[in-house]
């Protein structure tokens, strides 16, 4: 069975006792997915995992979501499509140049968010295994949304109780500067409506649901509710809420999308840096959620 060693007071825990390349029984699937409920990180040191490895691991928690990359003419993915490449690197595994478009839109992972929440049906869990990192930076964050939540007056809970934002992959782009999209991929990633708040499943614990995409509060005016959304970002991403984890190879994160936000740090990029992230899909959309949570307690 899993050992889990805490990484940090509020979450974020170190797993050990398991080699990833194994099957893995309903047994341990449960501890982890408990141990998840608790850490919301899980922290997997020392694993030796290529791609089909890790799909079969990832898979086993449930279906695999695919890149959001929109394929243009010319372009060659590096990886299956159930990997998002969190790299610096073109299809043949070459550096980046610094003014190639991928290189650019990947640029939008430094901001806060959570995998997927452009999508109605977002991911559950994410799995980033790390194949190649730079000599320094390049570090991902996680903050803990639940403990935000937590942390906020009532007041405001009170007021963001029933608020549903829309989050837009092209607008977490656009704040830095990136409009290079072509009107197949405006029509392909349309505004996904989100609750403000969820209560996580497994725990039972409310959490913020925000992320970069989040571009408005639905029927609040735009500049309103991005202040809003601003003023709840400052306060989640606090730094008592936020777990470092600094890369070696070998190392395989999981992690909940629902209970956290994360984003990735600065690097050298002439330096390499391969990790390769496989994410779970939900099975219903957030909103179908929150309508089921919403008539169990009526």
């Amino acid at each position: 069975m899993i050992d889990v060693k805490p990484l940090h007071p509020l979450f974020a825990g170190e797993v050990s006792g398991i080699d990833l390349r194994d099957p893995v029984d309903d047994a341990t699937r449960a501890a982890i997915v408990a141990a998840l409920d608790r850490y919301a990180v899980l922290v997997f040191h020392g694993q030796q995992l290529d791609d089909d490895r890790q799909m079969a691991f990832s898979g086993s928690f449930g279906p695999l979501g695919q890149t959001a990359i929109v394929k243009r003419k010319g372009y060659t993915p590096r990886l299956n499509p159930h990997f998002t490449d969190i790299s610096n690197l073109d299809e043949n595994s070459e550096i980046l140049a610094l003014n190639d478009r991928r290189r650019m839109m990947a640029l939008g992972n430094r901001l806060w968010h959570t995998d997927h929440a452009f999508r109605p049906v977002p991911s559950k869990y994410s799995l980033l295994y790390a194949h190649a990192v730079p000599p320094e930076g390049g570090e991902t964050e996680f903050t803990d949304m639940r403990a935000a939540y937590d942390a906020l007056p009532a007041t405001r809970k009170a007021q963001i109780a029933d608020m549903v934002a829309m989050h837009s992959l092209m607008y977490s782009r656009e704040v830095i500067g990136f409009t290079d999209f072509a009107p197949e991929e405006h029509a392909a990633f349309p505004p996904a409506p989100h609750p403000l708040v969820r209560i996580h499943p497994g725990s039972g614990r409310k959490a913020l649901y925000l992320a970069a995409y989040a571009s408005e509060i639905r029927g609040m005016p735009v500049p309103d509710g991005r202040m809003l959304l601003r003023d709840l970002t400052e306060h989640a991403t606090q730094r008592q809420f936020v777990y470092t984890h600094r890369w070696t190879v070998g190392d395989l994160l999981m992690w909940d999308n629902r209970s956290l936000m994360h984003r990735a740090g600065d690097y050298d990029m002439t330096q390499r840096r391969d990790l390769r992230r496989n994410t779970v899909i939900q099975d219903i959309s957030t909103m179908d959620e929150k309508a089921r949570a919403t008539a169990a307690v009526a």
